[in-house]
């Protein structure tokens, strides 16, 4: 059966040394976790870039299209019928310029 060292120079001595390597090696993992974050960070930067340009356009425009709703919602309270009848023809135009510009793609 082997005996527990005597010496304590000897022990801390190793002792420090496996923290030492220990420690570098945490130290790169921490590293190589930064790294990871930062490339998946710009995945998620790239995959997302026109969902962002949507929301800044409407950003952009949030007045404009709040007077818009605005002016229709007090149309339609006032002329039901006629609202519908715009309504209806946007929506035609708005599918139809859609179908346009995928069939020009």
């Amino acid at each position: 059966m082997l005996k527990p060292t005597t010496n304590t120079a000897a022990r801390n001595s190793t002792d420090r040394a496996s923290l030492a390597e220990r420690k570098a090696q945490l130290e790169t993992r921490i590293e190589q976790q930064r790294i990871e974050v930062l490339v998946n960070a710009e995945h998620w930067r790239h995959a997302t870039r026109g969902i962002d340009a949507f929301y800044h356009a409407v950003l952009r425009w949030k007045a404009p299209l709040y007077g818009i709703a605005g002016v229709m919602a007090w149309r339609s309270l006032r002329r039901p019928k006629g609202f519908r009848r715009l309504a209806s023809r946007a929506l035609g135009l708005a599918m139809t310029a859609r179908r346009l510009r995928r069939i020009i793609k």
